[in-house]
C-alpha cells in the first residue's frame, strides 16, 4: 500500500483528538496551597477533578471563527468518454452540476472569501452559503495555483459580513492547540481539534512555493479551503491536503500558512491578476550529512548556493557559490522550497536579511528581492503546418518558468506549451513542457528563431525534457 497525497475537497482525515486536559489543572491545586512542579518548572498534568475543569470547552473559539466559514458550491465541467454524446458534437465535454465543492473563509467584511484554487478550478456559477444560511453568488478574483489559494468576491453583499482575522505573526509552535473548521457538502459546519504537528513542511509534493503547517486535527471530506484557527480564533492557515493510504484518517493534514494567504489576498484586493513573487536569483541544494561534514558543520543545516543568476539580487548582495544560507529574516531554511517560500512572502523591492555561513563563520548579508526577469519578451505561436504543426510554443523566461513550475535557471529557449493530438508534433513525440534547445546544431532562443530554423527540410532537433537532452532527426 502506498502513501498518497489527497486534496481535502475529495478525501479527508477521520481522526479526532479527545479533549481531556485543556483546562487549567493547577486551579484547584493553587487553592489547596499545593505546587506540584514538573521537571521544567511547569505544573504536571492531572486528571480533571472539579466541575469547572470538566466543562472546559472550545466553544468560545468556535463562536468567534465559525460564522465566517462558508460552504462553496458550483457548476463545473468534466471530461467524459461518451460515444453517444460525441455523435451529437459533444466532443467528450459535458457540463454537470457538481453541488458542494468545498469550504471557504470570509476574511473581509465586504465579501472577500479565501478558498483553495483546486476547489474552484474550472467551475462556473459559484455560490457561497454562510453559516446563517444566507447565500451569495461569487466570482473568482484571483486563483494562484502555485500556493493553491483562490480569492472570491461575494456579489450583492449588503452590510458587513462576519470575518476571521488573518494572523501573520508566525508565533506558532509545534504542540499548539488548533481547530479545523469547514462546511462540507452543504450539511453544515464541522469542527475538529488537534495540535500543530510540524511547521515549515516543504517536501510534500503539494507545492514548491509554500511551507505548510502540519496538523493532526481531523479534516473532513469537503473541507478544502476551510479554516485552521488558533485559540484566539484567528486564521493561521487554509486546510489544503492530507496524506492517506486509503482515504481514511492518518492524522497528517496540511494547511497553507496565513502569511502566504495574506499575500494572495493583498494581490487580489490590489487589482492584480497574478501574484508577483520576488526572487533572490539563487539556486541551492539542501545540506546533507556528508556536505555538513565536508564543511565542518556540527549538523546538517541550511542550503548551499550552487548557482547565482548573473546580476540577480543574490549576486548583487554579495552572495557566492558555496555560501550556506541558514535563515531568512531569522526564519530557518533547509531546502530550496523553504528558501522560495521565505523570499516569496516578501514584497518586490523589500530587503531580505540572509544569515549565511562562509569559511566557517556566520555573517549577515542584505538582499533587495526583485520580480523574476521576464526577458525574452513573451511571444506565443501555434504552428499549423510542418514538423511543429499542432504545437503551441512560447518564449521561455525565468518569470514564465517560475509561473509554470519549471526551473527559472533553465535559460533561454522555446517551451512547448501545448500539443494537439491531431498535429504532426504529437505524432513526432513532442510533449507539453519540452524545451526546444537546438535545430540542426544551432541554438534556438526565441519563437521567431524557431520559425526561421524550420525551413521545411530535414531537421535535427534537440530538446530538454525532465533535465535530460534528447535529439531526434526528422525528414
Amino acid at each position: 500500500m502506498t502513501m498518497a497525497l489527497m486534496k481535502t475537497s475529495t478525501l479527508a482525515i477521520a481522526a479526532a483528538l479527545a479533549l481531556t486536559a485543556c483546562g487549567n489543572p493547577n486551579a484547584t491545586k493553587a487553592q489547596d496551597g499545593l505546587q506540584d512542579q514538573g521537571r521544567f518548572g511547569e505544573p504536571t498534568r492531572s486528571v480533571p477533578n472539579d466541575g469547572g475543569t470538566l466543562k472546559a470547552s472550545f466553544a468560545p473559539v468556535v463562536r468567534t471563527a465559525a460564522p465566517a466559514v462558508v460552504n462553496i458550491s458550483a457548476i463545473g465541467t468534466q471530461q467524459v468518454r461518451d460515444p453517444f454524446w460525441e455523435m451529437f458534437g459533444g466532443g467528450g465535454v459535458r457540463t454537470q452540476r457538481t453541488g458542494s465543492i468545498g469550504s471557504g473563509v470570509i476574511v473581509r467584511s465586504d465579501g472577500i472569501v479565501v478558498t483553495n484554487s483546486h476547489v474552484v478550478q474550472n467551475m462556473q456559477q459559484i455560490r457561497v452559503t454562510l453559516n446563517d444560511r444566507r447565500e451569495f453568488p461569487a466570482r473568482v478574483v484571483l486563483a494562484d495555483q502555485r500556493s493553491d489559494i483562490a480569492v472570491l468576491q461575494l456579489e450583492g453583499v449588503n452590510g458587513s459580513l462576519p470575518v476571521v482575522a488573518i494572523d501573520t505573526q508566525e508565533q506558532l509552535e509545534v504542540g499548539d492547540l488548533v481547530l479545523a473548521i469547514g462546511n462540507p457538502f452543504g450539511v453544515g459546519q464541522t469542527v475538529t481539534n488537534g495540535i500543530i504537528s510540524a511547521l515549515n513542511r516543504t517536501e510534500t509534493g503539494i507545492s514548491d512555493s509554500s511551507s505548510f503547517i502540519q496538523t493532526d486535527a481531523a479534516i473532513n471530506p469537503g473541507n478544502s479551503g476551510g479554516a485552521l484557527v488558533d485559540m484566539d480564533g484567528d486564521l493561521i492557515g487554509i486546510n489544503t491536503a492530507i496524506f492517506s493510504r486509503s482515504g481514511s484518517s492518518s492524522g497528517v493534514g496540511f494547511a497553507v500558512p496565513a502569511q502566504m494567504v495574506k499575500q494572495v489576498v493583498d494581490s487580489a484586493v490590489g487589482g492584480a491578476t497574478a501574484v508577483i513573487r520576488p526572487w533572490l536569483g539563487v539556486k541551492a541544494d539542501a545540506v546533507t550529512s556528508d556536505i555538513a561534514r565536508s564543511l565542518g558543520l556540527e549538523r546538517p543545516q541550511g542550503v548551499i548556493v550552487s548557482q547565482l543568476w548573473t546580476r540577480g539580487p543574490g549576486e548583487r548582495a554579495g552572495l557566492r557559490e558555496g555560501d550556506v544560507i541558514t535563515a531568512v529574516d531569522g526564519q530557518e531554511v533547509n531546502d530550496q522550497g523553504g528558501l522560495n517560500y521565505r523570499i516569496g512572502t516578501l514584497r518586490p523591492g523589500a530587503k531580505a536579511r540572509l544569515t549565511i555561513l562562509r569559511d566557517g563563520r556566520s555573517q549577515t548579508v542584505e538582499a533587495t528581492v526583485q520580480p523574476l526577469p521576464d526577458t525574452p519578451a513573451p511571444d506565443e505561436a501555434t504552428f499549423t503546418e510542418g514538423l511543429m504543426s499542432g504545437a503551441t510554443v512560447v518564449n521561455l523566461s525565468p518569470a514564465l518558468a517560475d509561473q509554470l513550475g519549471a526551473d527559472p535557471f533553465a535559460g533561454q529557449g522555446v517551451l512547448v506549451k501545448a500539443v494537439s493530438g491531431r498535429g504532426y508534433a504529437a505524432r513526432a513525440g513532442f510533449r507539453p513542457g519540452d524545451l526546444i534547445r537546438e535545430i540542426n546544431g544551432r541554438a534556438v532562443t526565441s519563437v521567431s528563431g524557431l520559425r526561421a530554423a524550420l525551413n521545411g527540410g530535414p531537421a535535427t532537433v534537440t530538446i530538454e525534457r525532465n533535465g535530460q537532452r534528447i535529439t531526434g532527426r526528422f525528414r
